[in-house]
């Protein structure tokens, strides 16, 4: 292990700083004074953004626990951004137990989710709260889900659609692969299951125009049930051109190579054919959310919401989970709605709610 300077008691730290969402992170936490120390496995790639941001930083990986317990002690909060976070989360997590530190991570892995809520009375023992989903994955459809969840009485079905997720970043798409083989999760009768073929293509009509849109493993399906409550839930996103086009040249890359496994190459091939929304991307782009219930009764309800493009959107609203960490006292293991309120989303930039249509 190894550091840059010495650290503050009470400081916080950006874990996967130098991927890309990880970076941006760093960089709106410095803009916003919060001075971070930015960690990662790689001086190499590391230290130049902390030289850039002149911010503090650690070096270290995440296999010896009594060394992350000992680390952990001095910090107050770790913000996980080094995805796929089944390889991360666990290790962090449970030093954060032992250390009595908060976590906040930027997961849409429903696995993650289910294991971290599991977590939930030794976080209280603790003292600490254990917060995933503080990005686009999933504030802003979990906080549609607790809001459109009390418009009825007693809703037994909640469906919700996302739209706008397309330029993907390398470690979305990695964590994306790990997945992509086990098929798309729904949830009936509060049990996870794989999709049935009935249960396949639909049109949803978001605020701004309809889209096709199948079933995808999106948090909410953890998420949404730990806030609400409601026991089926089906989470939507429309078919991805760029998307379907990435994951071709995956299959061709396959197809061309003769060496190494095929993980290996496809990984590699992200590393070095992905890249991310640009700046210009990110503050031009939008997102929409749709959620809709019903109960047994035959009531309905639905709501709609525009926001900003989802990476932007999760540098926003990771930072602003720290801040808010910084002024409460939350224990437990929570969804971003269950710690911050349905009406967190709406604290963000060209974010609006709708109930009605146009």
């Amino acid at each position: 292990m190894e550091e840059g300077k010495l650290n503050m008691k009470n400081s916080w730290i950006i874990y996967g700083a130098n991927g890309y969402t990880g970076t941006l992170l760093a960089k709106e936490a410095k803009e916003s004074g919060l001075n971070p120390i930015i960690a990662g496995r790689s001086k190499e790639k590391l230290l130049p953004l902390a030289e850039e941001l002149d911010l503090n930083y650690l070096i270290f990986d995440l296999n010896n626990e009594e060394k992350l317990i000992e680390l952990f002690q001095d910090h107050g909060l770790i913000l996980n951004a080094a995805g796929p976070f089944k390889y991360t989360s666990k290790s962090i997590v449970m030093a954060c137990l032992q250390s009595n530190t908060h976590y906040l991570d930027i997961t849409g892995e429903v696995p993650v989710f289910e294991e971290n809520f599991k977590l939930n009375q030794q976080a209280i023992d603790s003292e600490i709260a254990i917060i995933s989903g503080v990005g686009f994955d999933v504030v802003p459809s979990d906080c549609m889900a607790n809001y459109i969840s009390k418009k009825i009485e007693n809703p037994i079905k909640l469906d919700i659609g996302v739209a706008g997720v397309d330029n993907l970043s390398r470690g979305t798409l990695k964590t994306m692969l790990e997945y992509f083989s086990s098929g798309s999760l729904i949830r009936r009768d509060g049990d996870l299951m794989i999709k049935r073929k009935e249960e396949y293509l639909k049109k949803i009509r978001f605020y701004d125009r309809e889209r096709n849109v199948l079933p995808v493993s999106w948090g909410d399906l953890a998420t949404a049930y730990k806030s609400t409550g409601i026991p089926n839930i089906t989470t939507y996103m429309p078919p991805s051109k760029s998307l379907a086009k990435v994951f071709n040249s995956l299959e061709i890359s396959n197809k061309e190579t003769s060496q190494g496994s095929k993980q290996d190459r496809q990984l590699k091939w992200i590393e070095n054919n992905v890249y991310g929304p640009d700046d210009d991307a990110r503050i031009k782009g939008s997102a929409h959310i749709w959620v809709g219930v019903l109960n047994d009764q035959g009531d309905k309800a639905e709501a709609w919401l525009e926001t900003i493009e989802p990476y932007r959107l999760t540098i926003l609203s990771g930072i602003k989970a720290v801040q808010r960490m910084f002024k409460s006292d939350l224990k437990g293991a929570l969804t971003p709605s269950l710690a911050f309120g349905a009406d967190f989303i709406l604290e963000f930039p060209d974010t609006t709610r709708h109930d009605f249509l146009n």
